[in-house]
């Protein structure tokens, strides 16, 4: 099969890799649509040591599955693996399965290739009338997701009277803000600081995007990005007994204002993911338009690829998301 393969510091190739065989209980997928996620970037810019080149790298993706008892349906994939025995996935916390493993991580090649093998429990039927490029949102959407269910509920307010705001315009932010509204609330901004990205924004219903500085305080606060500087403007603009949810894995350590959190009782919760329940509920909220019309992201060929993440790179990139197809 044809991949898009990293294989070191801001180079990616694109050329033939072996095809993937299913083993027991997995099935082929034949990708249709793989978007490009923050932690790809990450890893094609050296910073991502869990994801060392060479690779394969992508995990946000849609297709029709090839060959087996399940040949023919279309699928949006839950990348995530876990072992489903131990006490955290019987408790449905399962995101936090000590044996989890995700696809574009070794050994587990990712999906910005031909075909990805996945484990049938983690494949989720896509009706006829979904495109594939709309069908892979669900990763990123069920992030924000799985961030705003637990914020609702560590949150000492309803949503629906909460001042919410998302750090970031990228799609986790965008998707953590639309989730934010399919839950209920209704005063929710995004703030992102590129002024090209932030005029898309402008035509997606549910929220309002903003400059930074233009917020001076929320009651819940997702940090979508995860630098210091944007957990050092999290902690400053939350209010005293509010709520910070963090899914950014810009960088490990900085930004935290301890003092601050301690003395006014902010409530700082990391998420990892999203449980297969949350990946379903997103799905299914995708399919039902809750989600809204999911019409911001940009489609391109596989094989333009190396292009995509430059462009990205660069800034340049107006869409919140960039689909890539084989």
């Amino acid at each position: 099969m044809k991949a898009l393969v990293y294989e070191g510091v801001e180079t990616l190739v694109y050329r033939y890799m072996p095809d993937p065989v299913p083993g027991l209980g997995q099935s082929l997928v034949k990708i249709a649509a793989s978007g490009i996620c923050g932690s790809d970037m990450h890893a094609y810019l050296g910073h991502d040591e869990r994801r060392p080149a060479p690779l394969i790298l992508g995990h946000e993706a849609a297709g029709v599955v090839q060959g087996g008892e399940f040949d023919g349906k279309r699928v949006t994939i839950n990348p995530l693996t876990t072992c489903g025995l131990c006490a955290a996935c019987k408790a449905g916390r399962d995101n936090l399965c000590a044996d989890r493993m995700i696809i574009s991580m070794p050994p587990r090649e990712g999906a910005f290739g031909d075909m990805v093998i996945m484990a049938n429990r983690n494949l989720v039927d896509v009706p006829a009338d979904v495109p594939f490029a709309k069908a892979a949102l669900a990763e990123p959407l069920a992030c924000g997701w799985h961030a705003v269910r637990l914020g609702s509920e560590a949150l000492d307010t309803p949503l629906a009277d909460a001042r919410c705001v998302v750090i970031g315009g990228g799609a986790i932010g965008v998707g953590a803000a639309l989730c934010l509204a399919a839950f209920g609330a209704t005063d929710i901004k995004v703030v992102e600081p590129n002024a090209v990205r932030r005029a898309t924004l402008d035509t997606i219903d549910g929220f309002t995007a903003v400059a930074p500085g233009a917020v001076m305080q929320a009651d819940l606060v997702i940090d979508g990005v995860g630098y210091a500087a944007t957990r050092a403007d999290a902690t400053a603009i939350t209010r005293p007994g509010g709520v910070i949810m963090h899914i950014g894995l810009g960088e490990g350590t900085g930004g935290l204002d301890i003092r601050r959190m301690t003395l006014q009782e902010i409530t700082f919760i990391g998420t990892y993911t999203y449980t297969a329940q949350d990946f379903r509920d997103t799905a299914a909220a995708i399919f039902d338009g809750r989600l809204g019309a999911l019409d911001w992201t940009e489609e391109r060929p596989l094989s333009e690829g190396a292009k995509a993440f430059a462009d990205i790179r660069a800034g340049v990139v107006a869409a919140p998301k960039i689909i890539l197809r084989p």
